[in-house]
Parts: structure tokens; sequence; C-alpha cells
């Protein structure tokens, strides 16, 4: 069985990191959160070590792993701390964490501070995402309890965009109205996400935070990674391991929910939803045979899927199958699998090879 392999492409990672930081002219802290989507962190942290201005990631713990890896830029966590050892932990190793909740302060206050100095905070305005964060109303009393507190540094604020991969929709306009009294209650402030960097010039202010855009994704709706000035870091492939000729009739796969339309060539390539691929990608969805389209026909499998060949007739087993990626975009595969390139880049497991290439 040919093992998927997962080509992961630095010098495109780094193209997307640069066209953030043009688009926006602002610092970046490069968001690698959930081993930087998927695409495995420290190869990727070492690929935007030379830079990257700063690192954001989920947890705490995500944060360590960065500086036991010898990363020295300045790390942000934006879930903040989730008990109080984590305190001390982000203290000493002069990590940031974002505020978004009473618990968080009540824990704060009881903290006995560091011989490292005090720990740096941001703290998360909810604007109109209604997730995580502070109320306007309430961000004020919040503001002053961080800075009488001796053990505490407030560095910034910060908040999130609902609907910024909306280009059409007023929200982001109306969130940024709400930010805008509190521009001037830290050294520093932090808006924009990657959607953000690309399409709305008013919240280039602060810090940036690209995420999915620097795994060469467009973040959005119906956007592609080469309209947005992207390159695919992130190219999925495998091979045919079988080509059957099948008549007219003949089902396919389980349930039999696809019937070949006339005598055809039917291949079938090594990946399933075992693999990550989703299972609910219907017939249609387009891969790539030796660089040309084909489509999927019948329900992936969890080893494998079926492709109709019938615009492939030298296709044979060992040639090439892409999934997404270079030539393919992943947006594409998204749409027709009724979810987003962060799943799918996310969801892909320990089967597949992971292969990292960059130019010397």
């Amino acid at each position: 069985m040919a093992n998927p392999v997962a080509r992961i492409d630095l010098d495109a990672l780094v193209h997307n990191y640069q066209h953030a930081s043009e688009a926006c002219g602002c610092p970046l802290f490069a968001v690698v959160k959930a081993n930087a989507y998927g695409h495995g962190v420290l190869h990727i942290i070492d690929a935007l070590r030379e830079h990257a201005d700063g690192f954001a990631v989920s947890r705490v713990e995500e944060a360590l792993a960065l500086r036991s890896h010898g990363i020295e830029q300045r790390l942000l966590v934006l879930g903040g701390i989730m008990q109080a050892p984590e305190i001390n932990f982000a203290a000493d190793n002069s990590v940031e964490v974002v505020l978004h909740d009473e618990k968080q302060i009540g824990m704060l206050e009881s903290w006995k501070g560091s011989d490292k100095g005090p720990l740096g905070v941001w703290v998360k305005i909810d604007t109109g995402m209604h997730r995580l964060g502070f109320a306007p109303a309430h961000a004020k009393s919040v503001l002053e309890k961080i800075g009488s507190n001796k053990n505490l540094k407030l560095v910034g604020v910060l908040t999130h965009f609902a609907n910024a991969d909306d280009l059409s929709r007023e929200t982001t306009r109306l969130q940024l109205a709400e930010f805008a009294p509190f521009m001037e209650s830290a050294e520093e402030t932090s808006l924009a996400n990657s959607a953000a960097i690309l399409g709305w010039p008013e919240a280039h202010k602060g810090w940036a935070r690209p995420g999915i855009m620097l795994y060469g994704a467009s973040p959005f709706i119906n956007g592609t990674a080469a309209g947005d000035g992207l390159k695919p870091v992130m190219t999925l492939r495998t091979k045919l391991i079988s080509v059957h000729e099948l008549k007219q009739g003949d089902a396919i796969g389980y349930g039999s929910i696809w019937s070949c339309p006339e005598d055809m060539r039917v291949g079938v390539a090594a990946i399933g939803y075992g693999d990550g691929y989703p299972r609910h990608a219907p017939s249609g969805t387009p891969v790539l045979v030796n660089g040309k389209r084909a489509p999927l026909v019948g329900r992936v499998s969890m080893d494998l899927i079926t492709i109709d060949l019938r615009e492939h007739p030298n296709a044979a087993v060992g040639d090439s199958v892409v999934l997404w990626g270079e030539g393919l975009p992943v947006e594409e595969i998204a749409h027709y699998a009724d979810t987003i390139s962060y799943e799918l880049f996310f969801r892909l497991t320990g089967r597949i090879k992971f292969r990292y290439e960059q130019a010397p």
C-alpha cells in the first residue's frame, strides 16, 4: 500500500508571511496553534524563525514547547491561563497571556509573583464575536485592576473579528467602532486576523495575527489562495494502486451509491478517512491524476477512494494523485466537502507522511 504524503513547501510559507507583513505594515504574531494548523509546528517555526516578529498559540503548554525549542521571539497565548500553575510557567518563560474571563483575574490576584518579573498580559475586548472577552462596559474596570497589580504588566488590548471573511458585511466596521475607545488603553493593540490583514485596512494597527493565510489558504468566503496572492504550503498526494475496466451499471463502493453510466475505467487511490480525507466528500469532488483533473465516484472508505478515469486512458498503477495543494486549491475541496480548509488541514492523521522542503 502506498503511503499518502503531505509535501510542506516552506518557501511558500515564508512567502505568505512576507505577503502578510507587506499587506498590513504591522509587526506580526504568526499563529502556530494546534500544531501549526496541522502542518507540524517545529518545522514551521524553524522556517519562520528568522522572519517572524512573534508567535501566537492557544495554550500555555504550546508556548513552553516553543521556548524549549529555542524560540526567543515574543510568544502570545491567545487562550490565556486555564489553571494557576500556568501563571508561573508563563511568567518564568516570558510568555504573554490573554485575559478574557473574571476567573483568570481571580487567579492572578491570588498569585504572589515571580522572581523573573511581572507577567505580561493582554486584555481581550468582546466587540461582537461573543465568544471570549470582556464586554466593553466592563473592560475599563478590568484594565484598572490589571494596572494596579504590581505582579502584572498590561501589555496590550485586543479583539477578534467575527465576520472579517465576508467583505460585504458591516460587522467588522461595527467591531472596530466598539474597539476604538480602547486604542489608547495600553501600549499595544492587536486587531487584524488573516482576513483583516488582506481585506480591512482600518484594522492595520498594532500587532496583526496571521493564521490560515500563512498556510496558503484564503481567509475569505469563496476566496482562493491565488486570488489573495498566497501560495499553497501543503500538497497532499498519494498513488493509484489499482485500475479496473468496469461495465455500465456496475455499482462502486459501500452503499452502491454510484453506478457506472457506461463502460469505463475506474482507479483506486490509497487514501481515505482513516488518513483524514473527508468521508463526506461527494462524487464529483476533484483530484489530480498526473496533473489532470478527475472526479471521485462512490463513497470514500477508510483507506481508499475511487476515481473516474474516463479522461485518463493512460493512467496506471503507481501514478500520482493530488488531493489538494499545488494545482488544486484546498478551498475547492473544502467547498465540495461542505467544510473549511482549516478542518481539512487539521484532520490529517498520523498515517500521513510529512515531507518538508525548502530551497537551500
